[in-house]
């Protein structure tokens, strides 16, 4: 299950009820395009599909079932700062955080000859 920090909850449910589906917000894990293994959180209040990964404060958090388990153990916290915000997404293990805090990938161990 995803770990929801309370500044994520109320952003998410800010953005939810501004967006027309009160409650209900849906994520998921878009990989890079230059294919080099990250993966970035990206979250919508409009695409109605996946499943239940969170609860919390009258909000459902839904993500597709086959990343259920890139997000099982993760926390998802938002940050507010003069220059905007944005939701952080903490690291797996054995994953490198993004220098933006909104993704990661997977550490690839290699055999050194």
């Amino acid at each position: 299950m995803l770990n929801v920090k309370n500044s994520a909850s109320s952003e998410l449910l800010r953005q939810s009820i501004s967006r027309g589906s009160p409650g209900k917000v849906y994520v998921h894990l878009q990989p890079d395009k230059f294919e080099e293994g990250w993966m970035f959180l990206r979250v919508s209040a409009w695409d109605n599909c996946g499943i239940p990964i969170a609860r919390t404060d009258g909000l459902t958090i839904y993500a597709p079932e086959s990343q259920k388990n890139l997000f099982d153990g993760l926390t998802l916290d938002h940050y507010q700062d003069l220059t905007g915000g944005g939701f952080l997404i903490s690291t797996p293990e054995g994953a490198e955080k993004s220098t933006c805090g909104s993704g990661f990938k997977f550490i690839k161990n290699e055999d050194k000859i």
